[in-house]
């Protein structure tokens, strides 16, 4: 596209490697999420003093109350404002927005049957349409975002522009544009002592952080290769109302779309990727080929996006990464993230090591739960949280492998970073009552991409 507006200049793939090793040797493991600690001497009394500024401002007054917004009203942050409300006896939720006033009172129903007094949320804050957020954004402390993928980064910056923590589902943008602005918004949060959580909620496992950790202290040897499946029906589909304009019933079945979506490579298979890059050490690929298409989910309901991809993964000292996703009704189903190594195997979301070592974690954990109260205890202590060492890493893997499923073309982590393609429009530039780029043909279907024919970097 030549019409992209100038973007800051890119991070390299050297840039990215450098960023992890200081991430891995500051965190042992390389979860990620780090919490500012004060230094001794002179430095001491700055970062108290700006830990003071966090704890205090972090809500109304100083008061013990914690208000909580929600951008987008679906399944998915429904579940995300009741484990955020359970994380904070002194979590309110005060505002919510959703481009469909039917499921913001759906999801206020759910969350108040699940929270009681805990949601206050009158009529005067519930909002609908593109422009809502910003009144959620107004009315919170805290902001819960999980909308369409497309407005993640956007949503994010602008809350923490207003000084607001966040927590933000993945996949953390759809595009080289949209994860670049993530990286900001990122970054933003910890120049300004901000809380900003991922929903890749594998890094709060602690049977997957244990199982990692011995995997790197080499239980099965050099890993080899990997394995990721993550195979499945397709996402629920919004049937077709009168009532409903195109753009809203696009919005409605959004992960059906890509222009909102960015399809199943980023919006699903980010969570195998994101493993598989934790596992190798927080790096990123050398290059990646894939191969991908539309062969059963065929019907106009279920939009413009492929539903099957396979993405293979190229990463230093030959190491080659397998992934595979699909969501295909009445077909094998699978979630897995495989390693083989020289001495031995491994299945992490079984938490399992075998060959010459043989070892299994017993524990239990709700790894969803776990990032809420991270989240909810930085902004009580005053020392914020922030998942951004690999939110925008793991995502743009996830968008390099999705484009060249798209265009067919191998694609390298230095193109990708390079470019500074988007799915028009770019979400500012998206309101109320607008054309949506996805338009059906003559006979209902919508195009989608041909790869070998696509351009898109």
């Amino acid at each position: 596209m030549n019409d992209q507006p100038p973007m800051p200049s890119p991070l390299t793939r050297r840039d990215f490697l450098k960023t992890s090793a200081v991430a891995a040797s500051a965190t042992a493991l390389g979860v990620g999420c780090r919490a500012p600690k004060a230094n001794s001497a002179a430095g001491t009394g700055s970062v108290a003093a700006a830990a003071a500024t966090v704890a205090q401002g972090a809500h109304a007054a100083g008061s013990d109350i914690i208000k909580v917004g929600m951008i987008g009203c679906g399944g998915r942050n429904t579940g995300a404002a009741a484990q955020a409300l359970s994380a904070d006896p002194g979590a309110r939720l005060v505002a919510m927005c959703d481009i469909l006033r039917e499921r913001i009172e759906k999801a206020r129903d759910a969350v108040k049957q699940a929270k009681g007094d805990q949601v206050t949320v009158d009529e005067a804050h519930c909002f609908t349409g593109f422009d809502a957020y910003k009144h959620v954004i107004e009315a919170s402390d805290v902001v819960v975002i999980a909308n369409a993928a497309k407005f993640h980064p956007f949503h994010a910056m602008e809350a923490i522009r207003a000084g607001k923590h966040v927590f933000v589902e993945k996949p953390h943008g759809i595009d080289p544009y949209g994860v670049k602005l993530m990286q900001q918004a990122c970054d933003l949060a910890k120049e300004k002592k901000l809380c900003v959580v991922s929903g890749l909620q594998s890094r709060f496992h602690e049977g997957y952080i244990e199982t990692i950790q011995r995997i790197q202290d080499g239980a099965i040897g050099s890993i080899v290769t990997i394995e990721e499946n993550f195979l499945r029906p397709p996402y629920g589909v919004t049937e077709r109302n009168p009532k409903y304009s195109e753009l809203e019933w696009q919005a409605s079945t959004q992960y059906h779309f890509r222009w909102l979506s960015g399809d199943d490579v980023p919006q699903s298979l980010v969570h195998n990727l994101d493993r598989s890059s934790w596992v190798l050490g927080n790096v990123v690929p050398i290059k990646c080929h894939g191969l991908a298409g539309r062969s059963t989910m065929t019907e106009p309901i279920y939009g413009d996006v492929f539903d099957h991809h396979s993405v293979v993964y190229e990463f230093d000292k030959g190491v080659r990464v397998y992934a595979f996703c699909r969501t295909t009704a009445g077909c094998y189903d699978e979630d897995s993230s495989l390693i083989s190594g020289t001495k031995g195997k491994a299945s992490l979301l079984h938490c399992r090591i075998w060959g010459e070592t043989n070892w299994r974690w017993q524990g239990q954990c709700d790894p969803y739960q776990i990032e809420h109260n991270k989240l909810f205890a930085g902004i009580r202590s005053g020392n914020p949280i922030n998942c951004g060492d690999y939110m925008a890493r793991s995502t743009m893997i996830g968008v390099m492998g999705q484009l060249s499923c798209y265009t067919g073309k191998e694609v390298s982590w230095e193109q990708v970073m390079a470019s500074d393609f988007y799915y028009p429009p770019r979400p500012d530039d998206c309101h109320d009552g607008m054309e949506p780029p996805s338009k059906p043909g003559p006979d209902g279907s919508y195009p989608v991409p041909s790869p070998g024919r696509t351009k898109m970097i």
